[in-house]
């Protein structure tokens, strides 16, 4: 399956809270901010650098957003779709993908029960 590249300008989001995809993505340059909305306003929760995947536990377990994620600076990214790793669980043993999902919903469990 193949990848495609994105490009972002500051102040444009990539994720908003709440929304459902099945893609996340490789930052390869740029800068984004990692927010939650409380009340009325938006808590930074934190960064997300070149070199990191952003939108991993919502492409893992198939659940909403739990965050915004918004360019800093003019970003690139390469958004990896779903139907990239389905291949690669299908030729593994079917416990790596419960492997898998099982860290998924633990760390959104996890992050669920931070205060912000």
């Amino acid at each position: 399956m193949a990848t495609n590249k994105i490009s972002l300008k500051a102040d444009q989001y990539l994720i908003r809270e709440g929304e459902h995809s099945n893609s996340m993505y490789w930052v390869q340059q740029g800068q984004f901010v990692v927010t939650r909305k409380r009340l009325n306003e938006e808590v930074i929760i934190g960064y997300i650098y070149s070199g990191e995947l952003v939108g991993e536990i919502s492409f893992l377990d198939k659940e909403a957003r739990s965050a915004n994620v918004k360019a800093m600076v003019d970003c690139e990214l390469i958004e990896i779709p779903e139907e990239a790793i389905d291949g690669i669980f299908k030729s593994q043993p079917k416990w790596l993908e419960i492997l898998v999902k099982t860290l998924a919903e633990r760390l959104r469990k996890a992050n669920a029960r931070i205060k912000i």
